[in-house]
Order: structure tokens, then sequence, then C-alpha cells
């Protein structure tokens, strides 16, 4: 219940800044991606470099730190189990 109180409240906060930020910075911007350009509001392109940024920083921490202690794990788990399979089938007095 509590965790899904915050979802909503942490959700609805991101709305209202990103409705400030619309609204505040209407001032149209021109961008040139070398082979593409486009105008936009200024506030628009706040909050995507935002959503890029964030989107570029959350990719690099799993696949720079996520993803090989899974592998890690996984591989140490299939060390353990196969520890266990063979502790098992031991000698039998």
């Amino acid at each position: 219940m509590l965790r899904k109180t915050g979802f909503y409240l942490i959700a609805l906060a991101a709305v209202i800044v990103g409705l400030l930020l619309g609204t505040l910075n209407s001032t149209p911007v021109y961008l040139d991606l070398l082979w593409i350009q486009f105008e936009l509001p200024l506030g628009l392109a706040i909050l995507l470099g935002f959503s890029v940024g964030l989107l570029t920083g959350l990719s690099m921490i799993y696949l720079g730190r996520v993803l090989p202690l899974r592998l890690q794990l996984r591989k140490a788990q299939a060390n353990a189990n196969r520890q266990d399979t063979t502790g098992l089938t031991g000698t039998d007095d």
C-alpha cells in the first residue's frame, strides 16, 4: 500500500514538474542534429534532454554493473548446484 502511494506521489510530482517546465519555457528553440533540423518549445527540449540522459545513464549502469553481477551470480549458482548434486551421490555405506 505504501509503495503504491509513494509511486503515485512521485508520478504526480513528475507530471507537475513537466507541466511547469512546459508552460514556463514555451519559447521555441531550433535544434540542429546534423541530419535533422526541427523547432521545439524549450521546455520540451529540456525534458527530452533530461530523459535521454537518464536513459543513457541507467543503461550504462545496467550494462556496466548489474549485468556482469547477474552473470557472475548465475555462474556461482550453477557451480553450487553442481557441487550439491555431486555431494549427494557420494558413497553409500
